[in-house]
């Protein structure tokens, strides 16, 4: 075990009786944070350690009241530690298997708990702090880029975000009730147990349109129409209406839009995960082809 990871351990009350050396530990997945699975004889936890310049971006005293919040509603595993910089410990749930976007693709059962556990969350009557809005995050995110490394923007993203500001009109023309939203439903986010679909890891999440959620797991599953359907269903209990499929592909577009710079942010900070400059690329030529279809425009209309 690293010292670092050691270190860390021992700054845990709940692990206190625990030698850090008697667990076992494997690294997990995260784009932008180390987490690690630790085992002991008899127990299993989640311990989350934030990834450098994550400060910059991510409210952690939000993040842990929105965590407990989601453990309340039954969609995330118990929070047992949560330091005001964000490390944070919970339980570890056995016997799951971490969605991909090839799992959301195939298995149209997973889709339809997807749904369901997102209106389990959005039905919570605890509300979460932070009110996540897209376009007020867009401008977050450019004046992060700014005061950073010079990093150019994809070509015509400014109009593209001009160009958007009708979709938000026709939205706010038609108001739904803001709902606890994850904000951020990435593939690897979502835990299959048996007949439960578990979501973790809150650290985008805030009170928002509901319709959020469901398109921005549509974008990152790759789902084809049927899971579509398939979360949909598991979502509102009947199939959905045309509002209910225009909606969120207003909202498809959308997360593409931001999650565009959001990877600019990881270039600028020299992520090394992945090849982000790549993925904000693809983010924004699929933003780009989405919107100019003529499906998209009466999807508009028909919300």
């Amino acid at each position: 075990m690293e010292q670092k990871l050691e270190e860390i351990i021992r700054t845990i009350p709940h692990l206190s009786s625990i030698e850090p050396s008697s667990f076992q530990v494997r690294r997990l997945g995260g784009l932008t944070n180390e987490v690690y699975h630790l085992a002991s004889e008899d127990q299993e936890y989640c311990l989350r350690i934030p990834g450098a310049g994550t400060e910059e971006y991510i409210d952690r005293k939000v993040e842990m009241h929105n965590a407990n919040v989601a453990e309340y509603a039954g969609v995330s595993p118990r929070v047992h530690y949560f330091s005001d910089d964000g490390i944070m410990l919970t339980e570890f749930i056995p016997d799951s298997v971490t969605m991909s976007p090839e799992r959301f693709q195939s298995d149209l059962e997973a889709a339809f708990q997807a749904g369901e556990s997102f209106r389990q969350l959005h039905e919570c009557d605890k509300p979460f702090e932070f009110r996540f809005e897209v376009f007020s995050m867009i401008e977050e995110y450019l004046q992060l880029l700014s005061k950073g490394r010079a990093i150019e923007l994809p070509e015509g993203y400014h109009d593209v975000v001009e160009q958007s500001k009708s979709i938000k009109e026709t939205l706010d023309r038609n108001p739904v009730n803001l709902a606890p939203c994850h904000c951020d439903p990435l593939c690897e986010n979502f835990l299959k147990q048996d007949k439960k679909m578990w979501i973790v890891d809150w650290e985008y999440s805030g009170m928002n349109d509901p319709y959020w959620d469901l398109g921005d797991l549509s974008v990152e599953a790759g789902m084809p129409e049927e899971a579509e359907m398939a979360m949909l269903q598991g979502y509102f209990g009947r199939d959905p209406s045309s509002r209910d499929v225009g909606r969120m592909i207003m909202y498809k577009a959308l997360c593409d839009l931001l999650w565009t710079l959001w990877g600019l942010i990881q270039f600028m900070n020299e992520n090394p995960v992945e090849d982000f400059w790549a993925y904000s690329i693809e983010r924004f030529s699929r933003c780009i082809n989405l919107m100019s279809t003529e499906d998209f425009s009466r999807h508009m209309s028909e919300i």
